[in-house]
């Protein structure tokens, strides 16, 4: 019998700077102001709508959010500039992302007893890369001194699950013997800080995860991968249009439709079923029930999404151990939310405790994985 698939490690790097509602909302608010009388006459005129002020009020009982990480602050409460400030760096010098990444995937080796020459496979995993080529997961390779291969891949929100995935299938079919999956979510730069909606939704953040072979694993906490789950529905309520195309469209790269957008009420209304659904279909495969889950670890996008999605599957509301939020203080951090919460609240189940792992995001595409502590 095929040895298990586990999870031997995990790292969260966390950005230093923190980005609070209310520096955001004095942000905006004064920004707002300025623009509204710039174009007095338009609005006056109805060719232009005037900018509503925010408030951190409405920003927490609307996501649940109180502030997030940001790698580079300087420039976002810029009202004039309203985007970090991150210096371009040379060819020849580490790139911002593949930084990122390292940072967590010392973490996670150091707490799964890996060491460069016990991986063979690098995967980013990530709602954004900062180019197109070469992969930051090949940059990070060479970096850490990993032998063997790595890619990139893009799922918007689900990026970490889908990475993780393709890990415990490589795994599994013995194509690898220990794989490095990264999550160096660089928000930020993607953020419209001009636009109300959703200038307070995102942070930036870095996560890792290993994923081996039972038979190599020396770690103090693992957990077996029982099963895998995904789906993708095409959907435009979540875009981010900004790519090279652009420059051939003859486009404005810096307009509103090119940076993150959505239509947050459709997201909320068909994304909350879909994803209770496919949690519900994929815990049947093992005969198991909502009940029989220790530990819920929901993607981060939306307190008021959790908090629906969890109650669909319980029946009733989930307690802050049962389905923990790490939202308030991280914000959305794209593919990584479910991660840092696994990251902060897995150490207390025992073995033999049940938990899930689950994003749904951009798409749309929903992944999970069913695991239980060993």
């Amino acid at each position: 019998m095929a040895s298990p698939v586990v999870i031997s490690g995990t790292g969260l790097w966390t950005p230093p700077y923190s980005v609070s509602n209310e520096e955001l909302v004095d942000a905006y608010n004064a920004h707002a102001d300025q623009f509204n009388a710039e174009n007095a006459a338009f609005i006056v005129s109805g060719e232009v709508e005037a900018k509503s002020h925010s408030s951190a009020g409405f920003i927490e009982k609307a996501s649940g959010i109180k502030s997030r990480y940001a790698y580079v602050k300087d420039g976002i409460l810029d009202i004039n500039r309203l985007k970090p400030n991150i210096p371009e760096r040379r060819d020849d010098e580490l790139s911002d992302q593949a930084e990122m990444a390292i940072n967590a995937a010392k973490i996670a080796m150091e707490a799964a007893n890996k060491k460069a020459e016990d991986i063979d496979v690098v995967i980013v995993a990530c709602a954004y890369t900062q180019r197109s080529y070469p992969a930051i997961a090949i940059e990070v390779q060479g970096a850490l001194g990993i032998e063997g291969f790595g890619f990139d891949m893009l799922v918007a929100c689900s990026a970490a699950t889908f990475g993780l995935h393709r890990a415990y299938e490589m795994i599994a079919a013995d194509t690898a013997k220990c794989v490095l999956i990264i999550n160096p979510e660089l928000t930020s730069p993607q953020v419209n800080y001009a636009d109300r909606d959703s200038h307070f939704i995102f942070g930036d953040v870095s996560t890792a995860t290993i994923v081996e072979s039972a038979d190599t694993c020396r770690s103090e906490h693992s957990y077996d991968i029982l099963s895998t789950k995904a789906v993708t529905s095409f959907s435009n309520n979540i875009r981010s249009n900004f790519g090279y195309v652009v420059r051939a469209n003859d486009s404005d790269p810096f307009a509103a439709d090119k940076l993150f957008h959505q239509n947050g009420r459709k997201v909320f209304k068909e994304v909350c079923p879909m994803a209770a659904r496919h949690i519900t279909e994929h815990l049947e495969r093992h005969q198991l029930s909502a009940v029989d889950v220790r530990r819920w670890w929901l993607h981060q996008a939306n307190i008021n999404m959790n908090l629906l999605i969890s109650k669909k599957l319980l029946g009733r509301d989930a307690t802050a151990e049962e389905a923990p939020i790490v939202l308030d203080q991280y914000a959305n951090t794209a593919s990584a939310g479910s991660l840092i919460a696994f990251n902060l609240h897995h150490k207390d189940l025992v073995a033999g405790d049940y938990g899930l792992i689950c994003s749904f995001g951009a798409g749309y595409s929903i992944g999970s994985l069913v695991i239980r502590k060993r």
